[in-house]
């Protein structure tokens, strides 16, 4: 089994006590949904981190819950031993039915770019629907992503012949960094919702 293989299994068996959430739409206001705000554990969700590691590499990731209703993703992309990349996850019920249209989040980064990610089945090693977001040094921004702009990828490749991302087929979401930037990194969350 290749290395990559083992780190994956390992990291993936370390995994098994997080549950998939049930989702509870916590506030809706002009046809937006929130589904994690970060005031408190309990309506920010179970975060996760996935780094390099699972393929040899050395960066480091964590996500914290901040005193003042917010959550930083935060940590150190490395290049070193073929790696460069970190990111968070997190578990959505199937029960999420409505025909939402896209994402909206309110977030303040660090002039670096971040990938927004989805799953539509719960294996963590399949592909991802993914769009990019630019963040402006120490700026709140609201970010608001349609679903058809999502673009399904596979360890970076871009796949052909998958189905438009719908969200009553999402279970997973998650906030990832690559392209290329190393050194340290943090994006801080207010909060990330749904809209019609």
């Amino acid at each position: 089994m290749p290395t990559w293989h083992k780190h994956l299994a390992y990291t993936l068996l370390n995994l098994t006590f997080v549950k998939t959430i049930s989702l509870i739409f916590i506030t809706m206001v002009k046809g937006k949904t929130i589904i994690f705000d970060f005031n408190t554990a309990v309506t920010s969700g179970i975060w996760y981190t996935v780094n390099d590691e699972v393929m040899g590499g050395i960066s480091t990731s964590q996500m914290k819950l901040n005193d003042n209703g917010t959550s930083t993703f935060k940590g150190e992309v490395s290049l070193d031993n073929n790696g460069g990349f970190a990111s968070i996850r997190a578990s959505i019920d199937y029960s999420l039915q409505s025909d939402f249209k896209g994402v909206i989040l309110r977030a303040r980064g660090d002039g670096k770019k971040y990938n927004i990610r989805f799953r539509t089945n719960r294996n963590s090693d399949n592909y991802a629907y993914q769009a990019k977001i630019h963040t402006e040094k120490n700026e709140w921004m609201e970010f608001k992503l349609p679903f058809k702009d999502f673009v399904p990828t596979f360890r970076g490749n871009i796949l052909q012949n998958k189905p438009a991302l719908l969200s009553k087929d999402i279970c997973q979401i998650g906030i990832l960094i690559a392209d290329k930037q190393p050194g340290n990194f943090e994006l801080t969350l207010d909060w990330i919702g749904f809209y019609e």
